[in-house]
C-alpha cells in the first residue's frame, strides 16, 4: 500500500484538508484491497480505523484521516458502484472499458466519480486535483493523466455549472 506519512515538523499537518485528503487515500487503499481480497465493508473500516489511519505502523507515522469522510468515500462507491461504472466507462476511451483498468486506478476513478456526484462541499476542481495526487502515489504520469482527464469529463457532466463560472 501507499504510504500516506506526516512530514517531520510539518505545520499544520492536522488541517482538514490535509485530513481529507489522508481519507481519500485510505479510500483508495480499502477499495482496492475489497477488489482484490474481497474484504468485506465491515472488516475494512474495522481494519482502517484501528490499524491505519493516524497510527504509526512499521515505524512510519500515518496522518490522521477524517474517519466520517473515509467512510462515506468507501460506503458510497459500494453502495453507487454499479450507476458509478457506467459512468466512468463513457468517459474511458473506446475500447479501455474499467473492467480492463488496472485495480488501484478502479478505486481511484470510482472514488472520484462518487465524490463529484455526491459531495457538492467540495469543489470539483479540487476534487479532480486530490484524485489525481493520490493516483501519483501508485501509478507513472501517463496514467495519473489519465485519471485527470476522465474525472474532468465526469465533473463537467455532473458539475457542469462549476466550470461556467470563472
Amino acid at each position: 500500500m501507499a504510504e500516506s506519512k506526516s512530514k517531520p515538523g510539518a505545520k499544520g499537518s492536522d488541517r482538514k484538508a490535509n485530513r481529507r485528503g489522508a481519507a481519500r487515500l485510505a479510500a483508495v487503499q480499502a477499495l482496492y484491497q475489497m477488489d482484490m481480497a474481497g474484504t468485506g465493508i465491515n472488516d475494512i473500516f474495522a481494519e482502517y480505523e484501528s490499524h491505519w489511519i493516524g497510527s504509526e505502523v512499521e515505524g512510519e507515522q500515518y496522518l490522521p484521516a477524517e474517519a466520517a469522510f473515509f467512510r462515506d468515500i468507501v460506503s458510497g462507491v459500494v453502495r453507487d458502484q454499479i450507476r458509478l461504472d457506467p459512468v466512468i466507462d463513457e468517459a474511458l476511451e473506446r475500447g479501455w472499458p474499467l473492467k480492463r483498468i488496472d485495480a488501484i486506478l478502479r478505486a481511484v476513478l470510482r472514488a472520484g466519480a462518487y465524490e463529484l456526484e455526491h459531495r457538492k462541499d467540495v469543489p470539483a476542481r479540487v476534487v479532480v486535483s486530490e484524485y489525481v495526487d493520490v493516483a501519483h502515489a501508485f501509478v507513472e504520469r501517463e496514467e495519473t493523466g489519465m485519471v485527470n482527464a476522465v474525472l474532468d469529463q465526469i465533473a463537467r457532466k455532473y458539475r457542469g455549472d462549476e466550470f461556467e463560472q470563472r
